[in-house]
Order: C-alpha cells, then structure tokens, then sequence
C-alpha cells in the first residue's frame, strides 16, 4: 500500500543563526525526511521540498521543450540554485549564503506550509506578502473558482 504525500500546513516563527542555520519546525520533519532540497522560491522565499516532491518539479521542468526561452531561464535559476539539505541532531539545516541572500534572510524567519513544499521566509518579507494578499483574499478565491479552480 502507497503512502500518501505529506502536507504541510501552519506557520512557525525561527531565526537564522549566525552561522546560517535554520531550525525545522518538528511537524514538518518527518515529511521533509532526514533529506530534502532547498532552491529559490517564487517572491523571494525558498522552497523545501521532500525527496518525493523534488523528483515531481524535476519531470515536469524536463517535460518542458528546450526550445522555451522561459523554460530554460526558470529552470537554470531553479536547478542552479538548489541544494540538498540534511537535518543535524538538532533539527536544523545549513542554508547556503546564496540563498539567505536571494531570500533575505538575515535572522527572524517564517516558515510556513503550502501543501506539498515547506516555504522560508524573512519575516519582514512574509508580513508584507501575507497582508497585500489577505487583503484580497476573497477577490482571488473568486478568480479561482470562476476560472474552473475549487477553491471554497
């Protein structure tokens, strides 16, 4: 019998220290797994991704004809960016200078679940992204369902 997926749903608070180290929120450490990868997310936040997820994002960007000037662009920053991740005894994670820079993470994080990828972000980041979009939270649900989403 297959296993599901995890699903990563909350939002903890962490902070980066000073030697670039995140600590995993427990309920999202089983689903990453003992490793995982970290890449550039999409408005400046970084994606973590299980073993399982990982493979997925990496068939469907090779689905993509090389011939896509955008499909190379998306994936070399993707693919380039990446790192594989392997939780110390003590839960945490390495994140490369690269990728604290890209994310803007410098102490005070936000780690949040988004179904089947774990999202980092600077706090100051996430405050800014999360209330532009709570303010129009239900003009987006309206926009999903009317364009065939399922979003209730």
């Amino acid at each position: 019998m297959a296993t599901a997926p995890p699903v990563f749903i909350g939002t903890y608070d962490h902070a980066v220290d000073d030697k670039g180290r995140l600590a995993i929120p427990a309920k999202f450490r089983d689903g990453l797994g003992q490793r995982f990868y970290a890449t550039k997310g999409l408005d400046r936040c970084l994606f973590l991704f299980p073993e399982s997820e990982w493979q997925k994002q990496q068939a469907q960007l090779a689905s993509l004809p090389l011939t896509m000037r955008d499909a190379r662009a998306y994936s070399r920053l993707f693919f380039a960016g990446a790192c594989e991740c392997e939780l110390d005894k003590q839960g945490r994670i390495n994140i490369p200078s690269h990728l604290r820079e890209y994310a803007g993470l410098a102490k005070d994080t936000v780690v949040i679940g988004v179904m089947s990828r774990v999202e980092v972000w600077s706090r100051e980041a996430w405050s800014e992204y999360s209330g532009k979009a709570e303010e129009s939270y239900e003009e987006i649900a309206e926009k999903l369902v009317s364009g065939g989403g399922t979003v209730e």
